[in-house]
């Protein structure tokens, strides 16, 4: 594929993007590092929306489980978990002349835009980077949900899914040291499996429209380039396993 192989891209990071294995909350290099990586797609020319998630600082499941407040209570707390995380790669983006917009589920309007399709598409055609924020506003509904929504919305290309694994694996290859990575898949492929590495609603919502599905490892340096550019990086799921 050539260079510009993706024009508008949806980008969901999961918050454990932004600190240390085996580690919580914001980490200052890590932080860096992934707005580097966002730089050289923006350099590239390519519309970017990203999505960041909150599990470095709070995961509503979780958090239910432990402390006994109701489970959508723990969501939101979730929700505004991936604001905090927002507003930190809004800074350091915008420290490296990237202007950016964060726009949120939920509002919190000092701080950030509420969520306008009409807007989003906007900031993209002038070339800011959209970080979107707060889920989609609803509890029991995850971050890949989110992504694959406003990849929906806004006429993404492509969503990526940067995590801490190389793609998708036909097992745990944390407990199964035989296990075999995809290449790529088809979303059928993936449902049938029960795959974990993403939401299956997320991965159906893309099937319905037509959008592909990029798993990556973001922890390895250029990846985030290379997937743009359409080489062969982590796993990629589509209508045919073939493309």
């Amino acid at each position: 594929m050539g260079k510009l192989a993706r024009k508008r891209v949806v980008l969901k990071i999961s918050g454990e993007g932004l600190c240390r294995p085996e580690t919580t909350g914001i980490d200052a290099e890590e932080l860096q590092r992934i707005a580097a990586e966002i730089r050289t797609i923006v350099d590239q020319g390519v519309q970017l929306a990203l999505v960041v998630g909150g599990g470095n600082i709070v995961r509503g499941n979780e958090l239910a489980q432990k402390i006994d407040i109701p489970a959508a209570s723990a969501h939101y707390m979730g929700m505004l978990g991936t604001i905090i995380n927002a507003l930190a790669v809004q800074e350091v983006l915008e420290s490296l002349g990237i202007e950016t917009r964060v726009q949120s589920a939920i509002s919190v309007t000092s701080v950030a835009e509420n969520f306008v399709r009409r807007r989003a598409i906007r900031h993209l055609e002038k070339g800011r980077v959209v970080i979107f924020a707060g889920g989609t506003g609803n509890p029991f509904v995850t971050t890949d949900t989110c992504a694959a929504l406003r990849a929906s919305e806004i006429g993404a290309d492509v969503l990526f899914k940067a995590t801490k694994v190389d793609g998708i694996y036909s097992a745990d290859p944390k407990t199964h040291p035989d296990a075999v990575r995809h290449d790529q898949m088809t979303y059928n492929d993936f449902i049938d499996g029960r795959l974990k590495v993403m939401d299956l609603t997320a991965i159906v919502m893309c099937q319905e429209n037509r959008i592909p599905v990029v798993v990556f490892n973001v922890k390895q340096a250029g990846n985030m380039l290379r997937v743009v550019r359409g080489e062969r990086v982590g796993t990629l799921v589509s209508e045919q396993a073939n493309v």
